[in-house]
């Protein structure tokens, strides 16, 4: 008798299907037993309001973790990008396996990049944290850009520089790296240009607390650097949430001599939309041993920004 399948929960965008397949591929080969992808619509997946409006990220998260604890499903994969920062009673995050490209990248027209983009190019974002970043580079370099709020899956964002509507569309570049389109990008964005939203490129693997075996079993898909960078990340995130409703960016790497890892830089960033205020710090200290650390680094980092200032900026609550 073959072994039962284990069904994994997945939003049906081609992005989500496409880091799925992959987590599903991995989970067989640790547990020798196949995965089948269970799909499941979320509030996110169909509403065409404005992120902000719906209710942040988390409504791509909440009918994933509803099966999750109805049963239907054993495990689900989030970008972890997409969960709030508060834990969740009876599921746990098993595994955060190794890290993609954490940048943003840009596609535009005629493969122009950032710095040679034409004057008042229109870029598209639906992130307030992208559009701060990018008006106070703009600000700060004589460049004029206007940002647009854009929604909508990759084929539609790019869409808008195909058809002319807009000169450049600003991604993931972990998510286009997933689908397979990195060929279209014109410009990656340094992270000291545009710092990205805390945890992006990295994936989360979630399942139910009690379900002991497949806890362990996932644990394999585990890594541990990058755990330590997002949740340091996410501490940061959490932090500063509570503080300000500014659009947050973040992001921890590990800064290695030779091959061995000596200490983790955490750079975070928060700022008005229109970039004319940003708060920006780093900290840097030994790579964190456990979740604690990783968690203490964040606050840290958070309770310095704010007394900078970042307590009273306004941003478009966008989480």
């Amino acid at each position: 008798m073959t072994e039962k399948a284990l069904r994994l929960g997945t939003r049906r965008s081609k992005l989500a299907m496409a880091q799925s397949g992959q987590v599903a591929d991995a989970v067989s080969q640790v547990t020798g037993r196949p995965v089948e992808l269970v799909e499941i619509t979320t509030y996110g997946d169909v509403s065409r309001e404005h992120l902000a409006q719906i209710g942040g990220t988390g409504v791509f998260v909440a009918a994933l973790r509803e099966a999750l604890l109805r049963g239907e499903v054993d495990f689900a994969v989030h970008s972890l990008k997409d969960l709030p920062t508060a834990q969740h009673e009876g599921l746990v995050v098993a595994a955060i396996p190794e890290r993609e490209d954490p940048r943003d990248v840009v596609v535009a027209r005629d493969a122009r990049k950032l710095t040679d983009l034409p004057r008042g190019a229109r870029m598209g974002t639906g992130a307030p944290r992208r559009m701060a970043q990018l008006n106070a580079y703009a600000r700060t370099h004589g460049m004029e850009i206007e940002t647009v709020p854009i929604r909508g899956n990759v084929d539609t964002r790019i869409g808008y520089v195909r058809s002319g509507d807009l000169d450049a569309v600003v991604l993931a570049a972990a998510g286009l790296n997933r689908v397979g389109r990195m060929d279209e990008v014109t410009d990656f964005l340094s992270v000291d240009t545009v710092l990205p939203a805390p945890g992006q490129g990295a994936l989360a693997i979630e399942c139910t607390a009690d379900n002991a075996d497949l806890v362990a079993a996932l644990a394999e898909l585990d890594d541990p650097f990058t755990r330590a960078a997002v949740t340091a990340e996410r501490s940061l995130l959490a932090a500063l949430e509570a503080g300000c409703s500014a659009p947050v960016g973040a992001l921890a790497d590990l800064l290695a001599d030779g091959q061995v890892v000596k200490e983790m830089r955490l750079r975070g960033v928060v700022g008005t939309t229109d970039g004319s205020t940003l708060v920006q710090l780093s900290t840097t200290g030994p790579v964190p041993e456990t979740h604690e650390a990783a968690m203490a680094l964040g606050r840290e980092l958070a309770t310095e920004m704010l007394a900078q200032g970042a307590a009273g900026l306004m941003g478009e609550r966008a989480h």
